[in-house]
């Protein structure tokens, strides 16, 4: 099975409807870590990092990690704005690529 990393940008809950086996930055002791050390974490034990930090784009060469790098573009982080994305998510999930970038939302 897939396994995600939902970065502290993200509620918790969203993890309940993204179908994939999901740990939260908070759970893995990662809280408050930065996006170079973040990514380089979550790649030894993860496939996918589910995010809304749009600059870990722009700041991180990705090309060099064992991992795909979901960005999440919504109005909010709030639950209620990212519940429509879910199945958008979802797709995405299943299309990652190590060392891609996949673009979800607005």
């Amino acid at each position: 099975m897939i396994r995600v990393l939902l970065d502290e940008n993200l509620p918790r809950r969203l993890k309940w409807s993204v179908q994939a086996d999901v740990a939260t930055v908070p759970a893995c002791a990662c809280r408050g870590v930065k996006n170079r050390e973040l990514l380089e974490l979550a790649a030894s034990e993860f496939d996918i990092l589910l995010t809304m930090d749009r600059e870990m784009e722009y700041q991180q060469n990705l090309g060099g990690v064992d991992l795909c790098l979901v960005l999440i573009s919504a109005a909010s982080n709030y639950i209620d704005d990212l519940l429509p994305l879910v199945p958008a998510i979802n797709e995405a999930i299943g299309k990652a690529v190590s060392g891609g970038l996949i673009r979800v939302g607005l």
